[in-house]
């Protein structure tokens, strides 16, 4: 698979500064993220200063380079004529491409020509009208795979036994839930042995938002922290940044493998009790996530021998 020349996004190039933070080379994150090689390399030397590689300034950097480059408009009203004939012999904007490029028009691409027939389609031109394949045209993209790994991530068979024993408190597993149209997510935790469950209301998967919301619901509990197990989700990617913040081992399951944060997942579903799927969750407030998180941990459950989570939490806490 070639690696492509797109420009960074936030996300990777927080997923560059982990690799950087672990002294990986710049042709192993280009690998796991799938960029070339030169591209990972101009942007660590492009943005390291006295405090190293600073992604948020990166990110705002490339942000101010964008909005000031000079736009060059490609279709002059010359090459607008020359693809309007080609259009109306019924050649495919790729066909016209390739033929505008024999001719020195290098810079005229297929995404243009056809941005070029829907402005004509929506000012009542028929241009349309003579393309054999009349579907919207979608920019292709890569494949799940082809957006990368996560960079550091350890997996879950490299997580220590003891968690598994549930004997300590401590071990939580992290998860999200999407409202529908992606309006809105919940940010859920749920703690082995107690069954304790904590959910934060977030505007968005973006991995920054969500590594917030995990250290603010977790900051209180860092005395007894010891995992964090995640799902291979994007949203977990700055993880790096979890572990220095609370001190705890991150560890990921194994790609749909939702069995091994079962606890989870379980507690997810009690949460679609009150929030159901096909649900928006932008509208939620914090006062109905309050309700719902203490209606979960002060009921009974039949596998703490009809204890409540926070019983089992608190006389465990106390205990430890």
């Amino acid at each position: 698979m070639s690696k492509t020349y797109t420009r960074l996004t936030e996300d990777e190039r927080y997923q560059i500064y982990e690799g950087v933070t672990e002294k990986r080379s710049h042709r192993e994150i280009a690998d796991l993220i799938n960029k070339h090689h030169s591209t990972v390399s101009r942007e660590v030397e492009r943005n390291t200063g006295l405090r190293g590689y600073r992604p948020k300034q990166a990110q705002e950097s490339a942000r101010r380079r964008y909005q000031n480059k000079p736009r060059y408009r490609k279709l002059t009203a010359d090459v607008q004529l020359l693809v309007t004939e080609h259009i109306k012999h019924e050649w495919s904007p790729d066909q016209i491409k390739g033929r505008l490029r024999t001719e020195g028009l290098s810079m005229v691409c297929a995404t243009t020509i056809y941005g070029f027939i829907q402005e004509d389609k929506a000012s009542g031109g028929d241009l349309h009208k003579y393309l054999r394949h009349r579907k919207p045209y979608k920019r292709r993209s890569g494949s799940p795979e082809a957006r990368g790994q996560i960079i550091g991530r350890i997996s879950i068979d490299e997580r220590p036994s003891i968690v598994d024993e549930k004997v300590r408190l401590g071990d939580w597993e992290a998860d999200t839930v999407i409202g529908k149209g992606h309006k809105g997510v919940l940010v859920t935790l749920a703690e082995r042995v107690s069954k304790k469950t904590l959910i934060a209301h977030v505007p968005s998967k973006h991995a920054g938002v969500v590594k917030d919301a995990i250290i603010k619901l977790l900051k209180s509990e860092k005395a007894h922290l010891h995992t964090i197990t995640f799902d291979n989700g994007k949203e977990f990617a700055y993880h790096a940044q979890l572990k220095a913040a609370l001190g705890a081992d991150n560890y990921f399951a194994h790609p749909y493998h939702s069995w091994e944060r079962g606890l989870n997942e379980n507690h997810n579903g009690l949460i679609r009790q009150y929030l159901p799927k096909g649900m928006a969750l932008d509208k939620v407030t914090e006062e109905e996530i309050r309700v719902i998180q203490n209606k979960l941990n002060n009921r009974p459950r039949k596998l703490l021998d009809y204890k409540t989570p926070n019983e089992v939490y608190d006389a465990m806490r106390l205990a430890a």
